[in-house]
């Protein structure tokens, strides 16, 4: 009697990975199903409950993502993920001053991480066109808001149950043919065929397998798209966009002093442009522009800029970034230092991770692995992810492979493999178990050096990687 195969092992890391892949696909009701397996296994994972947050709020359901994001920050308050995809839910539900403060909280902790500063300036945006006074949103934030926006929530759906319409309002309350066309875009042709549909009164007896009226899934499709208007209009009322073409046409010079939001509004922007020139590989245009904005920055007060220490240390990132592109490596390790010593004279942590790991690169890129090595070290506490440990791990066991020292290599690839399985990333998985590999060889520990390259390619295959397959095999 033949033996049954074994049946393939469910891991966390596999379930994570499979529905990441299944969300990009945009699959998301499946993505759901592999979040949802996922936390069975590793209950309270702070990043499988961001990324089912995120999948619920492409589903729609804004509740469920609200209940992901602040179980993740109950987890860790200070979790930049959790925070910026609270403040994004808290954004899709109109509720702009809670999002404000949350995009807030999570640029003081985080900096670098420039998205915070655009859910910022989107939420300003939102709460000028609503209240049209900026100054009446305060942003004192010294404790905990999770109550302060479930009492928000609460109170906005008992006013939303206590004037929920019927559904014979719901199918009379229009606006103007051509307001709801600026507004829907592309959908407005999606609401005017379900309109249509609401007149065919046989096909509205109807029903479908499941027993659901045909009826009630056309209203619930016009209400959501009536939704969607009101939230539209509300970030942006049709007023204030003809507000905006009259100022135009009448070529109002603007105001030379601009208020504070206009300078966050202006350095996000530029911020934008000099990574986007590097990541397009001109990083000639990108080191001139960092320059420059550098010294515009070094101009300006604490009062005009708050976070201008955290700016300048970005800057000096930057450009040290783009001298490494264009093969100026003195130049790098120059600017990449300066970052270092300004991120320490003023004690901000984040950007002393960041500095040590650009010097780590530098000095792996010319060949002083030793170097590279003491400064990717120091670098090893201030990590704050499985993620990111697994490729520290990973950049520190190339250099002492490179340096001869196949133990050492050993050893943190075998760290590396161990932060990639806690993150369930496939990808790091393969790196890390190739490091180890090559330094078995070089102990000439050539069975386990075949193992490994063996797990290796079935990893390559579910990347999937042809090159590194071939690279493997040989």
């Amino acid at each position: 009697m033949a033996e049954e195969e074994a049946l393939p092992v469910v891991t966390f890391g596999n379930l994570m990975t499979e529905g990441t892949a299944l969300s990009r696909r945009g699959q998301h009701d499946k993505a759901l199903g592999c979040f949802n397996d996922a936390l069975k296994l590793r209950a309270g994972d702070k990043h499988c409950l961001i990324t089912r947050s995120k999948c619920f709020l492409k589903l729609g359901d804004t509740e469920n993502s609200l209940k992901d994001a602040e179980a993740s920050l109950q987890i860790d308050k200070t979790f930049p993920e959790g925070l910026y995809q609270k403040a994004e839910t808290l954004y899709t539900m109109g509720d702009f001053e809670f999002a404000l403060v949350f995009y807030h909280r999570g640029r003081r902790l985080r900096p670098d991480m420039h998205k915070f500063q655009l859910g910022i300036n989107k939420a300003e945006e939102a709460i000028v066109n609503c209240l049209g006074n900026p100054s009446a949103v305060k942003l004192e934030n010294t404790e905990e808001l999770c109550f302060v926006s479930r009492q928000a929530e609460s109170r906005k759906n008992n006013q939303q149950q206590q004037n929920k319409p019927t559904k014979d309002q719901k199918r009379t309350k229009k606006q103007s043919p051509k307001t709801e066309r600026q507004l829907l875009g592309e959908l407005y042709a999606d609401k005017a065929y379900l309109e249509k549909l609401l007149k065919d009164e046989d096909l509205m007896q109807s029903s479908t397998r499941q027993g659901i009226k045909v009826m009630d899934l056309v209203l619930d499709g016009i209400s959501y798209l009536n939704h969607r208007r009101d939230f539209w209009q509300q970030q942006k009322p049709m007023y204030a966009r003809v507000y905006e073409r009259r100022l135009l046409r009448q070529g109002r010079a603007q105001d030379k002093k601009r208020k504070s939001s206009d300078i966050g509004r202006s350095i996000a922007k530029d911020m934008e442009d000099i990574e986007l020139c590097l990541a397009r590989g001109s990083a000639e245009e990108s080191c001139r522009k960092a320059e420059r904005m550098l010294r515009k920055i070094q101009g300006w007060t604490e009062e005009d800029v708050p976070n201008k220490n955290e700016l300048i240390g970005n800057l000096h990132s930057c450009i040290g970034n783009a001298h490494l592109a264009m093969g100026q490596m003195e130049a790098a390790l120059h600017s990449h230092k300066m970052d270092l010593d300004f991120a320490r004279k003023n004690a901000l942590t984040d950007a002393v991770s960041r500095a040590l790991d650009n010097i780590g690169h530098v000095y792996a890129r010319i060949g002083r692995f030793q170097q590279a090595i003491n400064a990717w070290e120091e670098k090893i506490p201030l990590a704050q992810s499985s993620l990111e440990k697994a490729w520290l791990f990973h950049e520190i066991g190339r250099c002492y492979l490179e340096l001869d020292k196949a133990e050492a290599a050993q050893d943190y690839g075998q760290k590396s493999l161990q932060s990639a399985d806690e993150e369930g990333d496939v990808e790091w998985q393969l790196h890390a178990t190739v490091l180890v590999a090559q330094a078995q060889v070089k102990l000439k520990d050539y069975r386990s050096a075949i193992m490994n390259f063996e797990r290796a390619l079935e990893k390559a295959k579910l990347v999937p990687s042809e090159a590194a397959q071939n690279g493997i095999i040989a």
